[in-house]
C-alpha cells in the first residue's frame, strides 16, 4: 500500500509547527519527494525518512516555497555521500529555471557529484510522469500564476488513488485527475488569484466524487474550525486538516 507523509502544510509563509507544503510519497522501497521548500532534510529526518532514500523529486512549479530548497537538498545528500542518480521532474518552465539556479551555484564543480537527471512533463491533461513499480504518476496543468502541475498517484495493485492540486484556482484539471479518487489533497490558501479557499476546495472535491478531502497550504490567519466549516459547506465527504508529520495511506 502507498502512503503520503505531510512534511509541511503551510502556505508560502511558514510558521511555528507548519513548514511550507511538501509531501513525501512512499511506495514499497521508494520515496518520492513532491516539491522542495527550505531544507527538507530535517523534516525527512523527523518523519523517519532517510534523505538518501529519495530517488525522485517532482516539482509542481517554480515558486520559492516549492523549489527554494532544491540546491540545499542536493548539497546535503551529496555531502552525505549519495552515489545513486536523482531524477527530477517538472514542467519545462520549472526545469529550465532550476537549471539556471543550479548554474549560479556552479554545481558542476562539486567533486564526485552524483548524476542529476531532468525530465520535462508536458502541460497536458493526464500527462504521464513516471511509473514506479505499481505506482502510476500522472499530471495536469492547473490555474496558477505561473505554469503549474497537479499530480495524481494510482496504485495499480491496491486500487488506491490520490490527487494533489498544488497551487491553483478551482479548475477542471484537478477535477479530471481526482475523479473518484480515495483522497484529494487540495490547497486552501484563500479565494484569490492563483489559489483556492477551503470552500472552493470542497466544491472541487464534490465535483470529482472523492471520498476524502485533505486541506493543505493554508495560512496561519484562519482557524482550523473555519477551514472545516467552509469545506463541509460544499463537500459531503470526510474533510481533514493536514498537519506537519501526518501520514496517510491511499
Amino acid at each position: 500500500m502507498s502512503s503520503v507523509c505531510f512534511l509541511g502544510t503551510s502556505n508560502a509563509i511558514p510558521y511555528k509547527h507548519h513548514e511550507n507544503t511538501c509531501l513525501a510519497i512512499q511506495h514499497k522501497a521508494e520515496t518520492i519527494l513532491i516539491d522542495c521548500p527550505a531544507s527538507p532534510s530535517p523534516q525527512l529526518a523527523r518523519a523517519g525518512i532517510d534523505p538518501l532514500a529519495v530517488n525522485y523529486l517532482i516539482l509542481t512549479h517554480f515558486h520559492p516555497d516549492h523549489v527554494g530548497g532544491v540546491p540545499l537538498f542536493l548539497m546535503n545528500v551529496w555531502l552525505m555521500g549519495r552515489k545513486e542518480p536523482l531524477h527530477i521532474y517538472g514542467n519545462s518552465d520549472c526545469i529550465d529555471r532550476l537549471k539556471e539556479l543550479m548554474n549560479l551555484y556552479r554545481w558542476e564543480t562539486w567533486p564526485n557529484l552524483f548524476t542529476i537527471e531532468y525530465f520535462e512533463v508536458p502541460l497536458e491533461n493526464r500527462a504521464h510522469v513516471i511509473t514506479i513499480n505499481d505506482l502510476d504518476i500522472m499530471a495536469a496543468p492547473v490555474k496558477h500564476i505561473i505554469p503549474t502541475l497537479a499530480l495524481s498517484f494510482s496504485d495499480s495493485k491496491t486500487g488506491g488513488k490520490m490527487t494533489y492540486s498544488s497551487d491553483t484556482e478551482p479548475c477542471e484539471g484537478v477535477v479530471s485527475l481526482a475523479k473518484n479518487n480515495n483522497v484529494l489533497i487540495h490547497e486552501a490558501n484563500g479565494d484569490m488569484a492563483g489559489h483556492s479557499s477551503a470552500s472552493q476546495a470542497g466544491e472541487i472535491a464534490e465535483a470529482a466524487g472523492v471520498e476524502k478531502l485533505v486541506l493543505v497550504h493554508y495560512p496561519e490567519t484562519i482557524t482550523e474550525e473555519e477551514l472545516l466549516e467552509q469545506a463541509c459547506r460544499t463537500f459531503s465527504g470526510a474533510v481533514i486538516i493536514a498537519h506537519d508529520m501526518d501520514t496517510m495511506q491511499f
